[in-house]
């Protein structure tokens, strides 16, 4: 995940200066998407069950895909 300073955004104002909207280069935008994408992954999948890397790690030898 990049550093927010990293980023480069551009402010669009009002006529008494407050920020209305922001702008990001096609790059940073989609950057933003994919991270929003992956931390709406984890939410779903907070409730999972959990296994183990090792029991992983033998199921798979044990169906022979390692």
């Amino acid at each position: 995940m990049p550093e927010v300073a990293s980023f480069h955004p551009q402010f669009v104002v009002d006529h008494q200066g407050h920020r209305t909207s922001v702008l990001l280069s096609i790059e940073e935008y989609e950057t933003l998407l994919e991270d929003l994408s992956d931390l709406a992954a984890v939410a779903e999948r907070r409730d999972e069950p959990v296994s183990d890397h090792g029991d992983v790690v033998l199921k798979l030898k044990a169906d022979g895909l390692l």
